[in-house]
């Protein structure tokens, strides 16, 4: 039974943990979407991150984590986002010089 309980409130803990984690990322890539703006973006940090995010997305998905992948699956897909404008806007920001 103590086994049961700790099973349920360590998924809660990780569904928690994982609206945390979205809504951390989601202004970052609403605003980005939005203004394209990336000056202020560290490129190396999105990039790790998002890598980050994959290996832990593979990790939920080996352990049959749901919380674990779902979060990373957002989170993955809002850091190649971003990225991907930052990439954009740095390539044309060199190419108009």
């Amino acid at each position: 039974m103590i086994d049961f309980i700790a099973a349920h409130i360590s998924d809660i803990v990780g569904y928690i943990a994982s609206i945390c984690m979205v809504l951390g990322y989601l202004p970052q890539t609403v605003r980005t979407v939005r203004t394209r703006s990336t000056d202020d973006i560290a490129l190396g940090t999105f990039l790790l991150m998002g890598i980050g995010g994959l290996f832990f997305l593979i990790q939920g998905l080996l352990l049959s984590n749901w919380p674990l992948f779902v979060c990373n699956l957002l989170t993955t897909c809002m850091s190649s986002i971003i990225f991907a404008i930052k990439m954009h806007n740095d390539y044309f920001s060199r190419k108009a010089r």
